[in-house]
């Protein structure tokens, strides 16, 4: 198995979503955003599956070095072999990987969040960063795009957090900011044992809505010359929000279970979604 087929291997298995987003993609360009979301999985696995802190940091830290491998000298890992050969061809900065590692690092450290400014820096690291990456291998012809690219990142990682409220407390974390917690009267204790009621509604109601808002504003912002060219990220933007107002719509029963979409369906969103950009 050589290094590319390592990394689709590894987006194949993931079962994301992301996977069915570029399906559609040119050979090199499908290539290059393969690599990106295997090494994203590689760092997020890290932390996710490594339950002893100072062991999960020494993991990380060996990426950092394999990130700079990849940038000038050999390789040791399959990811970092992929991200040599696709880096300087769509000219991905290392300081941006690099930036992606810094925010996984941030579930070392800190399990909880003040307010949205503070979780708006681990989602722009973890998934704005990402976005703006791939708006790179895609192609863009207006720097605007990059502001598309920058805040459906965010819109993503929101619906994420969303998504995996129950998934995420089992694991110890509350992505949800302590801000809006207070403001509907949900205390920590509520989420960490499940409980649904009026005032848990409430609250994810209005993390619904900021995603959308996120979801709007990079829309907007998306040059009509870029449509074409960024269509794998409207093909996830248009399977996201589907799951966001799945969510939604069965009263936000995310504390014991995680929603998902079907692959078939997921199939039929993207395929919908690239015909008409």
């Amino acid at each position: 198995m050589n290094p590319h087929e390592y990394c689709h291997d590894k987006a194949a298995k993931s079962g994301s979503s992301f996977y069915y987003s570029f399906m559609f993609l040119p050979p090199e360009r499908r290539q290059a955003i393969t690599a990106l979301y295997a090494f994203c999985r590689e760092v997020d696995d890290v932390v996710d599956e490594c339950h002893d802190v100072q062991v999960a940091q020494t993991k990380l830290d060996w990426w950092r070095k394999e990130v700079s491998r990849a940038y000038g000298e050999t390789p040791s890992h399959p990811v970092g072999f992929a991200l040599k050969d696709v880096a300087g061809r769509f000219n991905l900065p290392r300081e941006q990987l690099l930036e992606i590692i810094d925010g996984m690092e941030m579930d070392l450290t800190q399990s909880r969040y003040l307010d949205f400014k503070g979780l708006q820096l681990y989602c722009y690291r973890v998934a704005s960063v990402v976005g703006l990456l791939a708006a790179e291998i895609f192609g863009y012809r207006e720097r605007q795009t990059l502001k598309y690219a920058h805040d459906l990142g965010m819109a993503f990682q929101l619906t994420n957090i969303i998504r995996d409220v129950g998934e995420d407390a089992r694991r110890g974390r509350i992505y949800l900011p302590i801000e809006d917690l207070q403001r509907f009267e949900v205390p920590a204790s509520q989420i960490m044992e499940g409980r649904h009621d009026d005032n848990f509604r409430a609250l994810m109601a209005f993390q619904a809505e900021r995603a959308e808002t996120f979801y709007d504003q990079a829309l907007a912002q998306l040059p009509a010359v870029d449509r074409k060219s960024q269509r794998p990220g409207l093909v996830m933007a248009a399977i996201y929000r589907t799951l966001l107002r799945e969510i939604a719509s069965d009263g936000f029963l995310v504390l014991d279970r995680r929603t998902s979409l079907t692959p078939v369906r997921k199939l039929w969103i993207a395929g919908k979604t690239w015909v008409r950009a």
